[in-house]
């Protein structure tokens, strides 16, 4: 019984135990969910949250399908992930910097994530890309710096993340690690006590190695993952937020968000500004918008509490400061560098 009772409150149980389908989620929410062509992928803990909540929270708006969903406008590859692809789940954009996708699969299904058609990885997925990593990383010395991104690196089994933080600990060049990572939101008992000495175990092997949280409004935080993070000494945390319309778009809210996140010890890190995702346009908003809440966002809050504010480029050559940056006008438009082939008035 006691055994059962463990499995059951585990974090694997919760991840198992989602909902994946329309039919289901609109009999769990008690309403009619619309059809898209998107799939669907809710913990069911995480979704009674949605559901406490109500259609106009900020989670009912991110996580479950809506209509407009079909707008075909967007594209597939916003941010030009497949020009700097070097194939094994390796993306190299920076010179010190490499991405490295482990996995496809994710704890939940954002609506406006481009890579929400992206839920599954074969068996062999995770083995032959890390061997095709290490080789690029030996033949490439100038790298410093490993993101584990996805999909989501947390969703793999600790002994896997294991794996992957022992053979880059044996690559000399490499001194720091960085997680990027949206299941301590939606999976908070991932940070078990297991996870959390294999972090710090590896904090101290590296220079630094950070753990970055993908947060977009204050309904998402708990304090079960307040408690969770009080374990991870050593680790740096971080956080990224994508500005989304009709979310987070605006400076008071954004401002309490990142006020509750250093009273969880995190630091806010990156404020994204929303690509240009295939099917998820309703959450985009102009460039120039964007900068009038950062620059309101300026005044209210402490320098160190504000995060760098970002835009990534179509063309794949990486992200620019969007903020009084070279590669912006004052009007809040692209410059040629990063709008030679995409004409989009951001």
């Amino acid at each position: 019984m006691e055994q059962l009772e463990s499995q059951t409150n585990s974090w694997q149980f919760e991840f198992r135990d989602s909902i994946k389908s329309l039919k289901e989620l609109s009999i769990f929410l008690e309403t009619d969910v619309p059809e898209t062509h998107y799939p669907i992928f809710i913990p069911k803990h995480f979704a009674q949250k949605i559901k406490s909540l109500g259609p106009n929270s900020s989670l009912w708006k991110q996580f479950v399908p809506q209509r407009n969903e079909s707008d075909p406008h967007g594209f597939s590859d916003p941010i030009g992930d497949e020009v700097h692809a070097k194939k094994n789940g390796i993306i190299h954009r920076y010179k010190n910097r490499v991405l490295f996708n482990p996995t496809t699969i994710c704890p939940i299904n954002c609506r406006y994530c481009f890579r929400k058609n992206e839920l599954f990885s074969s068996p062999d997925f995770l083995k032959a890309n890390l061997d095709k990593l290490s080789e690029y990383l030996i033949n490439t010395p100038e790298v410093e710096e490993v993101i584990l991104t996805g999909g989501d690196p947390l969703i793999l089994s600790t002994p896997k993340i294991d794996l992957i933080l022992k053979r880059l600990s044996e690559i000399k060049t490499i001194k720091y690690i960085r997680f990027h990572s949206r299941t301590p939101i939606i999976l908070p008992k991932r940070l078990d006590l297991e996870l959390s000495e294999l972090l710090k175990r590896y904090a101290k092997i590296f220079e630094t190695l950070s753990l970055a949280i993908h947060v977009n409004h204050s309904e998402e935080l708990s304090m079960d993952l307040f408690s969770r993070l009080l374990n991870l000494h050593g680790v740096n945390l971080l956080s990224q937020t994508v500005l989304l319309k009709g979310i987070n778009n605006n400076e008071a809210i954004l401002s309490e968000l990142f006020k509750d996140l250093n009273s969880f010890g995190i630091r806010p890190y990156y404020l994204h500004h929303p690509d240009q995702v295939k099917g998820a346009m309703h959450f985009h908003l102009s460039l120039e918008d964007g900068r009038k809440i950062y620059g309101r966002l300026r005044d209210m809050l402490p320098g160190w509490l504000i995060p760098h504010y970002v835009v990534d480029s179509p063309e794949g050559i990486g992200k620019a400061l969007a903020y009084n940056s070279e590669h912006i006008s004052y009007q809040g438009q692209l410059l040629d560098r990063f709008n030679q082939s995409h004409r989009i008035n951001l």
